[in-house]
């Protein structure tokens, strides 16, 4: 799509005897310019099932204004923002061009999103100044009226009519935004339950396709008096399933999220898919008594294969950075030859190389149809024997074994580190990353059981992030020896002087050396903390 903007607004209700009250009282605000109307005409798309509104993601057609054109708005982790991408109106009117559409590949995956709703509205905007007449934000008093589209030829649309408030920055700090709110809420204009007109317009078909919780406790609870399968009465609280499957809900929404970002142009798109990956294989790995492992382990097995494409896009760009920034600090006298200019240029070609593969790989059917699945495994979950177990037992004993697991991976590195000490050769350099590995899954196990679990599995997670901070820094080493044997390579081949390359690799060394020490500083207190998690 063309340009792009991130939208940071805020929703009010107002009834139609709501006059909007003197906002020039809000700090920073020096005046107002005077209200100028816009008549607006949208027509919004989605598939027969909304799969874009669920997932909070707008696609439109709108006319009238100052920004008439395709818009397609998607979601961000600011809450109250979303990122908004324009593209020309063109020619089609219900026909969405394929360019709108490819940020969203992975909502889509083949459906056409076709009319669902339309909105006519008559904007009163205001603009608040500040000194100098900068613009610092839009106040929209909108009257709309909402069409919602018949989603069969059996069943008449549904008309409404509505005002409501809108206020945007433009060039405001964050904070204006609460000055407005407070002003607005003095004049008893209070903000909306609903996230967008559409939302509000659509919320009769968004309920009934929002599914009901997709397991219900099995087992009787304790204020019942009754007993489970051994005669125990039972903790009260949610199951196991319902824990479980409503932390691989949200990581599939991060995973989905994550994939669009790649598509736009998001710097950190790749890293964020590939911890949704991460994320999502090893809740499964971790609850295969909550889930059935013999529906789940493919799924592990598509989520490293998409890892796995992703990798080149991402490690080689966090190496080349980090070696720009050393040679940056060195004295002028020990950067002999070209070796910045190299490492931009090699970098630069790294990025595209990366990108180029990361677009491959989630245009792969195997991608999609990786995502189908996840969706299956949500509406229909392959229940284990211990899903309607109470969640706090099942939870714990999860982290429990993922400790141990741990726990075997650092005995592992600690013999291989026994046998040569103050090596840091490629077998301790694996063990080491299985121990990380190790870390990743104890971490986002202790994360899902945090809510039950407490304070214990939070001070669990803040250790794992220590443990991968310090080893993921050995890690990013291996890589950035690699290309310093690589640069060294090139830099022959080019008659240039490769004594900063060989510089470079022995500072890597001993940072990796320094990493070592770190992690086995700190081992006492993450064996504490594994064992501090009980149920």
């Amino acid at each position: 799509m063309g340009s792009g903007q991130l939208e940071v607004e805020r929703k009010f209700e107002a009834g139609p005897d709501v006059v909007l009250p003197d906002l020039t009282v809000v700090d920073g605000v020096s005046s107002a310019g005077d209200p100028v109307t816009h008549e607006l005409d949208a027509t919004y798309f989605d598939t027969p099932d909304l799969r874009l509104a669920r997932a909070r993601i707008t696609l439109r057609r709108r006319t009238g204004g100052t920004d008439a054109g395709w818009h397609l708005k998607l979601p961000t982790a600011v809450a109250g923002s979303r990122r908004e991408l324009h593209a020309p109106l063109g020619t089609r009117r219900t026909l969405v061009p394929r360019p709108v559409t490819d940020p969203v590949t992975a909502v889509l995956r083949g459906a056409k999103p076709a009319p669902v709703a339309t909105l006519q509205t008559t904007r009163q905007v205001t603009h608040l100044l500040g000194d100098g007449g900068t613009v610092l934000a839009e106040v929209a008093v909108d009257t709309v009226t909402g069409t919602a589209l018949a989603p069969d030829p059996e069943t008449p649309a549904t008309v409404m009519t509505w005002r409501e408030i809108e206020v945007e920055l433009v060039e405001g700090d964050p904070t204006l935004l609460d000055g407005v709110t407070a002003a607005l809420g003095a004049a008893g204009i209070r903000p909306s339950d609903l996230p967008s007109k559409l939302t509000r317009v659509l919320a009769d078909r968004l309920a009934a396709l929002t599914p009901a919780p997709a397991v219900r406790p099995a087992v009787p609870d304790a204020q019942s008096g009754k007993k489970g399968k051994k005669g125990k009465k039972q903790a009260t609280g949610p199951t196991a399933a319902e824990v479980v499957l409503g932390a691989l809900r949200g990581q599939v929404q991060a995973l989905q999220t994550a994939d669009i970002g790649v598509r736009t142009g998001d710097p950190e798109g790749v890293h964020d898919l590939r911890v949704a990956c991460r994320r999502i294989r090893s809740i499964l790995a971790a609850f295969r008594s909550v889930l059935d492992r013999t529906a789940t382990d493919p799924v592990r097995d598509e989520l490293q294969w998409v890892g796995a494409a992703l990798s080149g896009a991402r490690d080689g760009e966090v190496a080349l950075e980090h070696l720009k920034a050393v040679v940056a600090a060195q004295p002028v006298v020990l950067v002999r030859g070209p070796v910045a200019a190299r490492l931009q240029q090699t970098e630069v070609a790294d990025v595209e190389r990366g990108r180029k593969a990361a677009v491959r790989a989630l245009s792969d059917r195997r991608h999609l149809a990786l995502l189908d699945t996840l969706d299956g495994l949500l509406t229909d979950p392959p229940l284990a024997e211990a899903a309607g177990e109470p969640g706090r037992t099942v939870l714990a004993d999860a982290v429990k074994r993922t400790g141990k697991r741990l726990q075997a991976r650092i005995d592992e590195a600690r013999a291989r580190e026994q046998e040569d000490p103050g090596a840091h050769e490629e077998e301790t350099e694996h063990a080491l990353h299985e121990v990380r590995k190790a870390a990743k899954r104890v971490r986002y196990t202790a994360e899902v059981a945090a809510p039950l679990l407490g304070a214990p599995a939070e001070a669990l997670v803040a250790c794992m992030k220590e443990v991968q901070d310090v080893l993921g820094e050995a890690q990013d080493t291996v890589v950035a020896r690699q290309w310093c044997l690589r640069l060294a390579a090139a830099a022959v081949g080019a008659g240039e002087d490769t004594f900063a390359y060989g510089r470079l690799h022995a500072l890597e060394e001993l940072r990796a050396e320094h990493a070592d020490q770190r992690f086995w500083a700190m081992e006492p207190t993450l064996r504490a903390a594994v064992k501090a998690v009980r149920a």
